[in-house]
């Protein structure tokens, strides 16, 4: 066996191993969310009762639809502020404060979650004594989530922004367009793909989120990781597993699609630049 070969067998066994060490603790939660054992690593036989028993699960599934809740607006935000945070901070290379903006928009990538949220509720508690608003709960939830997910977002969309040719919005000014048109007409739709992607990154980022969800919980307002967290530490229930199980299908069917789509939409693309280049 020549170097060559042994090269690519060393790196396709390192590649298998990463691969292991990241997907099968997943697949053996899948598997043990059908075990019929309640003990979490004892298999006794097949059984679907842990999912059966879900819809009597109140807490959990108030948890899982405050959590999608949280999950859905703080993706939206996040892609709406991101969107011009990065289109400030690529399109105004010189304006009075971008070295503070740009600092503090990535300050969340950096700065240690439990840090973001203490001061976050040390800020929230002072308003609150101050003015009356807000209540901890789903609101100063959200408000922690979609500070992290703003700082995702931008990076996510500042990177898509930066490749793209300035020469077609310039093209579109000179045949009479406005700011707002060129914005609209032109490079929205050449940033939709990363504005998808940032939006399943910062759904995901919150949807699973513990710490700044712990700091800023209210009564009444636990999350589906606050739940999952607080039987964790009890000992782990299969039926748990069977909602992580629904979760990773969920998400997994979203990340297809959107791949799909995205792929679709840069052949389209591809083919259009193709056949225009040709005429």
């Amino acid at each position: 066996m020549n170097t060559a070969a042994l090269n690519r067998l060393f790196a396709r066994g390192w590649l298998s191993l990463g691969y292991a060490f990241l997907y099968l603790p997943i697949v053996a939660l899948v598997v043990f969310s059908f075990n019929d054992s309640p003990l979490p690593n004892v298999w006794r036989g097949f059984t679907l009762k842990w999912y059966a028993a879900l819809p009597e699960d109140r807490e959990m599934l108030a948890g899982l639809w405050l959590s999608l809740r949280i999950a859905f607006f703080t993706a939206c935000g996040s892609v709406v502020l991101g969107t011009l945070a990065a289109f400030s901070l690529v399109k105004y290379r010189r304006f009075t404060g971008r070295t503070v903006f740009s600092g503090m928009v990535n300050a969340p990538l950096v700065m240690p979650e439990v840090v973001v949220g203490l001061s976050l509720l040390l800020m929230l508690v002072s308003i609150q004594r101050a003015i009356g608003f807000p209540e901890r709960g789903m609101m100063t939830i959200w408000f922690g989530h979609l500070l992290v997910g703003l700082a995702y977002a931008t990076v996510v969309i500042q990177a898509r922004l930066q490749d793209l040719n300035p020469q077609l919005e310039e093209a579109a000014m000179d045949l009479g367009a406005r700011p707002w048109q060129v914005f609209t007409l032109v490079t929205l739709p050449m940033i939709t793909q990363s504005m998808l992607s940032a939006w399943l990154l910062t759904f995901t980022i919150s949807l699973d989120d513990v710490v700044l969800s712990a700091f800023l919980s209210g009564p009444g307002a636990t999350t589906m990781p606050l739940v999952i967290f607080s039987r964790a530490r009890l000992g782990l229930n299969p039926s748990v597993n069977a909602v992580a199980t629904i979760i990773v299908a969920i998400v997994a069917i979203g990340v297809v699609a959107a791949s799909w789509w995205i792929a679709r939409n840069e052949r389209r693309r591809t083919q259009e630049l193709a056949a225009a280049g040709r005429a």
